[in-house]
């Protein structure tokens, strides 16, 4: 039999030490630092390119080859929403990165994962005017 300790009382309240030191710091962070907003929209003069915000540039990019690619954004959206009922496979024994019953939905996680950073860095650094690509340097 395997002996474990309960993560009640011990871990649960590091934890919680954790979140409230990280909102503590994200809330003097936010007073100190101020956003990047930028000036009030003026239909008058339109920036070109006009840029999602940078958590959204993928989208954007993606969208920009086909319409029809958003679908596929659709279709990733349905993946992580139902990734925790996907890998039906029995319980872990241990804990263990990245376990072989679980390869494919792993490998189509970090395929995600990169796909998304590398089109948030070619919109942000590699769209010009009129969405053209140009080099950054």
């Amino acid at each position: 039999m395997i002996d474990y300790v309960k993560s009640s009382p011990h871990f649960f309240r590091l934890i919680k030490r954790a979140f409230v030191a990280v909102c503590l710091i994200l809330l003097v962070l936010a007073a100190v630092i101020p956003a990047p907003l930028q000036e009030a929209a003026d239909f008058g003069r339109v920036p070109n390119p006009s840029k999602s915000a940078w958590f959204l540039l993928w989208t954007q990019e993606l969208v920009s080859y086909s319409n029809y690619f958003v679908y596929l954004i659709v279709v990733m959206g349905l993946f992580f929403a139902l990734l925790p009922w996907l890998p039906r496979t029995r319980p872990a024994e241990r804990a263990c990165w990245f376990p072989r019953e679980q390869r494919v939905v792993n490998l189509l996680t970090l395929a995600s994962f990169v796909l998304i950073v590398t089109l948030t860095i070619i919109a942000v650094f590699f769209r010009g005017e009129n969405w053209s690509f140009v080099l950054p340097f």
